[in-house]
């Protein structure tokens, strides 16, 4: 289960849905992990094919250590039936969440279990080389404490904070990234490890994590990520959608009211600028109190301080002011609020439903659902995991694979 593509951008999107003609040995790789089928009798049933045909398939997964095979133990006479599964343990992937100050690098095996996970303090300021360099010792370290040879690792995610060109993995003028404007982090990590890298705005992958991991059952979801920024993943039909150069939802400098807050933009008004936590703090700072981040403003929310909570609920209202357009024109079943702020979610959704539920029409809320974030600070490592995942098990990918396609 070697490595990846030499040119990224010709790979489709890892969460595009597979060919509903399963005929590939990576379709019928997917109906396996999908449960839809468990023996090569079920495989012949679904697809259609000739009973020879699907053992080339499955013949071919096993040989390339994609499939076990063994006896089910259930047999009542005769020759047992022989079970198919996904081999998991075997194979693993990277999750990386690179925040403003931090950097979180999950390891987890193809059937989505952690194996290992790891946050340092970290600088994204520092640059791409510093960074990512203190990424690969880390990764090296963990594929290490757990026993397993780099060989293993079948591919990369990573999340980072600033608008990316997903097709090609590259952060776009990112504001609070100076020195990462076009960097190759993708084949940064192929040169040290021989496996594709995918590389994603970091709230897009914390939707990934909430939509798979946390709310299986909704098609169609927002995840409001409220921290030093503010930002917006959008899943539509169980898919990420990224828009056309992957700048959907950057919904924090959508402008609110009449207010003429300076925003790190060069604009006024905007969202981030009015209710993310840099904001707060600034404000708070502003009144004699120790704020510097949105943490401080989270600390003096949980110490009771008046202030504090009365701002994060008016942050909430214009959230929810935005979120209520939101909510009004992609109709969503569920919203999800994340980031920094959601630690202290009681006020900050306080303010958010108050809004929507006001400015929105009554259809568009009518199954709606306003929950705080279920997989908390590590959303962005487990969701740049799974987008590894699910590049790794695509059935264009392990069709490459079989076929001979090396890195």
């Amino acid at each position: 289960m070697p490595g990846a593509p030499d040119t990224p951008p010709s790979v489709p999107s890892p969460d595009a849905a597979p060919a509903p003609a399963a005929s590939s040995p990576g379709d019928v790789l997917a109906l396996l992990r999908a449960g839809a089928a468990a023996t090569r009798a079920d495989l012949a049933r679904l697809t259609g094919l000739a009973r020879s045909t699907v053992s080339q398939r499955v013949d071919a997964l096993i040989a390339h250590g994609f499939v076990a095979e063994e006896a089910d133990g259930n047999s009542t006479g005769g020759r047992p039936p022989r079970k198919l599964r996904l081999r998991t343990r075997e194979h693993a992937v990277a999750g990386v969440d690179l925040g403003a100050s931090h950097c979180r690098v999950l390891l987890m095996d193809v059937g989505g279990e952690t194996l290992a996970l790891r946050e340092d303090p970290l600088s994204i300021a520092d640059g791409p080389q510093s960074v990512l360099g203190h990424v690969e010792r880390t990764l090296h370290a963990l594929l290490k404490e757990t026993g397993r040879e780099p060989t293993t690792l079948q591919a990369i995610g990573v999340g980072v904070p600033g608008p990316v060109e997903f097709s090609t993995g590259r952060p776009v003028d990112p504001p609070i990234m100076p020195g990462w404007h076009q960097y190759p982090i993708p084949e940064f990590f192929a040169d040290r490890f021989q496996v594709r890298a995918l590389v994603d705005n970091d709230v897009n992958v914390m939707a990934l994590a909430e939509q798979r991991r946390a709310f299986p059952d909704t098609r169609y979801l927002l995840y409001i990520k409220v921290g030093t920024g503010i930002g917006c993943g959008i899943v539509a039909d169980g898919r990420l959608h990224r828009g056309a150069q992957g700048s959907a939802g950057d919904i924090g400098h959508i402008r609110v009211g009449d207010l003429e807050e300076p925003c790190r933009c060069g604009n006024s008004g905007c969202l981030e600028a009015v209710a993310g936590g840099a904001a707060l703090a600034r404000r708070l700072s502003a009144l004699g109190l120790a704020a510097a981040s949105g943490s401080d403003v989270v600390r003096l929310v949980k110490s009771g301080h008046r202030d504090a909570v009365r701002m994060v609920r008016e942050a909430g209202r214009a959230v929810g002011e935005v979120l209520a357009g939101l909510v009004n024109f992609f109709n969503p079943d569920t919203v999800v609020v994340g980031g920094a702020l959601a630690a202290v979610h009681d006020q900050l959704l306080a303010g958010v439903r108050e809004a929507v539920y006001r400015r929105s029409h009554p259809l568009a809320t009518h199954v709606l659902r306003i929950e705080p974030s279920r997989t908390g600070e590590n959303a962005a490592a487990i969701g740049a995991g799974i987008l590894a995942v699910e590049h790794a098990l695509s059935p264009r990918e392990v069709d490459r694979v079989l076929a001979g396609g090396g890195y």
